[in-house]
């Protein structure tokens, strides 16, 4: 294949790679920027969307598509309740301490990992695609459900930002997260809002593995990657900050995906914690984050 065409095709498994890593640091920057608790176990509630992802699929006997549809549907709920339930009964009655939920939510990480692993087992298992189309560019075939994963990110990217800047349960959010103690005395409450959000931030990762699980079978160590890319992207982005997950995950998506094509995945994650370690060192709040006083 002649380099033009090769770009092309490291170009689209990169935005492949972005549009499912966007929808999970997404969630991991919302708890962040609104609750200030660094959520460790965020890659296992993308893992479990996944495995539920599985058990839908499998249990209802539904034809692929169906399945799909009720796994897009089914896996968020389950997941977001699961989140707030923990929020509730763990990081609640921590009163959100930064150092507590950090140990608090590595605890939640390994109750959910090993309990999968318990039920689910060791084995990676596949979720059936919708539906399978190969679109024909003129210099290769390409999978119309990767396009399609790409876009669905899209829309729930665009839907995020419409509730976050344009409802009122966004400007509740946007309260909580500038000034938690006036938006109480104001009648805001508090709690439920970070249950929700902490939830919310879940449901997010669950959609990306719903998305990605046809292509990536589900395995109860599949959370690793998606939580160590979050934290790069939210880091160089900056951590609360939705416009800098995006742009961060476009980089590194697409960094990943063509770095990893020309050369290998070893090499595209090494430059990824360079960049880290420079943004760190040159600008610790991130591209886009706002400096704290």
């Amino acid at each position: 294949m002649a380099f033009g065409p090769f770009l092309l095709l490291a170009t689209l498994e990169g935005l492949l790679q972005a549009a499912v890593l966007t929808l999970t640091a997404l969630g991991l920057s919302l708890v962040f920027g609104v609750m200030r608790v660094v959520n460790v176990a965020h890659g296992e509630f993308f893992m479990l969307g996944a495995v539920i992802a599985w058990w839908v699929t499998s249990m209802l006997g539904l034809p692929p598509a169906l399945g799909f549809v009720a796994a897009l549907l089914i896996s968020p709920l389950a997941v977001g309740a699961i989140a707030y339930a923990g929020e509730r009964l763990v990081l609640r009655h921590l009163s959100y301490n930064p150092e507590a939920t950090i140990v608090a939510t590595i605890g939640m990480l390994y109750i959910i990992q090993q309990t999968v692993l318990l039920t689910y087992g060791p084995d990676a298992r596949p979720v059936t695609a919708p539906f399978y189309y190969r679109l024909q560019l003129p210099w290769f075939g390409y999978s119309a459900y990767n396009l399609f994963v790409i876009a669905a990110a899209i829309i729930v990217l665009a839907i995020t930002w419409f509730v976050l800047t344009k409802t009122k349960i966004g400007l509740i959010m946007r309260a909580a997260q500038f000034d938690s103690e006036t938006a109480q005395a104001f009648g805001i409450p508090i709690g439920k809002v970070y249950g929700l959000v902490f939830a919310a931030g879940a449901m997010l990762a669950a959609i990306a593995a719903v998305l990605i699980v046809p292509i990536r079978q589900a395995h109860y160590l599949m959370g690793l990657d998606p939580l160590l890319l979050s934290f790069i992207v939210v880091i160089i982005g900056g951590l609360g900050s939705i416009r800098g997950t995006v742009v961060a995950a476009l980089v590194i998506g697409l960094s990943d995906g063509i770095i990893s094509m020309f050369f290998s995945p070893t090499l595209a994650k090494m430059l990824s914690t360079l960049l880290v370690a420079l943004v760190l060192v040159f600008k610790p709040e991130g591209l886009f984050g706002a400096k704290t006083r």
